[in-house]
């Protein structure tokens, strides 16, 4: 007796016995599981503790697009953390390296609205909102260094304001309360000024000394030493605390420095382009010459009093420009002794205040090189890190 011939099967449906069997095959080993208890861990979060503030440390700010102020550390090119800044606000770093504290403005309909000014603290390891303090009003202009400053021992913040005069906001920051606003008229660009109080730059060419040392507040100017109008001095400007002395340059590439006292003493100016051993750059339109440029184009190592400073070649008035060369300048012997190349036309220069330091520069790429300062060689470049300004602990 024959038996009956098995029906053949299509390749479809071989196919999909096929894979039924090998879904079957990789399912039953986890059948078992399923009538078990799942066990997961509930994760902890945490914050990883900041250090105290590095002398290799760099604070930039995003820029207009995205808020806040990456930290990051020059010596690994590692960031490190965000400060929490908003666009047009100014931070300042407590000189002990506890606190930062950031000077902003609110409105209470997000673009209209009551105007709102505060300074705002936080913790430098944490990062934690301590709580904020309301002021008078400040100046809204951003990527500038000397709109708000700490005094030394870290009891003083002082704002610059321009409403609806120029004028300085005083700040009890150990009592976190507002003493008191007084006007300095046509000046800006603050610094403080060892023993006494303030100095500022002033429009008609002089710097002003503020003394706070009495009930009411006494202000004497200098002679005018440069022209405002004719040639600016760039506003950010290099200040040494120790030595308290200002280190200022012009549109036109003039250098001069102010050492603060009972009478600050301006120096005579020299031209950093003959230091180069070239033409002396002058205002002359047309005249296409080696200029400084940048929202932040110079920074001073104050150990050496060397100078580091973004150059382009250009006219009189290309001051925004971004630069091709950095000029490292020995301020002292008035004399350029390096001259670095640099790609990404940066616009922000800062140089770290180390034995061995590092130069940052950043541009509208937002990308930020860390530079050998000896060598010219990019130790490190960080994207999307932000365009400036950039300041360092001191």
């Amino acid at each position: 007796m024959k038996s009956a011939a098995m029906p053949k099967l299509s390749a479809a449906s071989a196919m999909g016995l096929a894979l039924a069997a090998t879904i079957g095959a990789i399912c039953l080993p986890a059948a078992p599981a399923l009538a078990g208890t799942a066990s997961v861990e509930p994760e902890d979060s945490d914050v990883a503790p900041l250090p105290m503030p590095k002398p290799s440390w760099f604070y930039i700010q995003r820029g207009f697009v995205q808020a806040g102020t990456g930290v990051y550390d020059s010596a690994t090119g590692k960031y490190l953390a965000q400060v929490e800044t908003p666009v047009l606000g100014d931070l300042a770093i407590d000189p002990a390296g506890k606190h930062y504290y950031v000077a902003e403005s609110v409105w209470t309909r997000r673009l209209h609205g009551k105007r709102q000014d505060f300074i705002s603290i936080y913790d430098s390891t944490g990062l934690k909102l301590e709580g904020d303090l309301d002021i008078p009003g400040r100046m809204l202009v951003g990527g500038r260094l000397h709109n708000f400053i700490v005094s030394d021992d870290g009891k003083t913040g002082y704002v610059y304001n321009f409403n609806p005069v120029s004028s300085v906001n005083v700040i009890d920051l150990a009592k976190r309360k507002f003493v008191k606003t007084f006007e300095l008229p046509g000046c800006a660009d603050i610094v403080t000024y060892p023993g006494v109080g303030l100095a500022a730059l002033c429009s008609d060419g002089s710097i002003a000394s503020i003394n706070l040392k009495g009930a009411k507040e006494e202000i004497t100017r200098t002679e005018p030493f440069f022209n405002a109008t004719n040639d600016p001095i760039f506003d950010n400007y290099a200040y040494d605390k120790s030595k308290a002395q200002m280190t200022m340059l012009t549109y036109t590439g003039l250098v001069y420095t102010a050492k603060l006292g009972a009478k600050p003493e301006v120096s005579t100016p020299f031209s950093i382009q003959e230091a180069a051993g070239i033409r002396k750059g002058d205002t002359k339109p047309l005249e296409v010459n080696w200029f400084p440029g940048g929202g932040q184009p110079l920074a001073l190592h104050y150990a050496s009093n060397h100078m580091f400073v973004l150059m382009h070649a250009g006219e009189f008035w290309s001051h925004k420009a971004g630069a091709t060369e950095i000029w490292d300048l020995d301020v002292t012997a008035h004399k350029v002794v390096k001259r670095l190349s640099v790609s990404g036309e940066p616009n922000s220069i800062q140089v770290t205040q180390e034995a061995k330091p590092h130069l940052i520069v950043a541009g509208d790429d937002e990308v930020v090189q860390v530079i050998d300062p000896a060598t010219g060689e990019v130790k490190s470049r960080i994207k999307d890190a932000g365009t400036g300004p950039i300041q360092i602990a001191e």
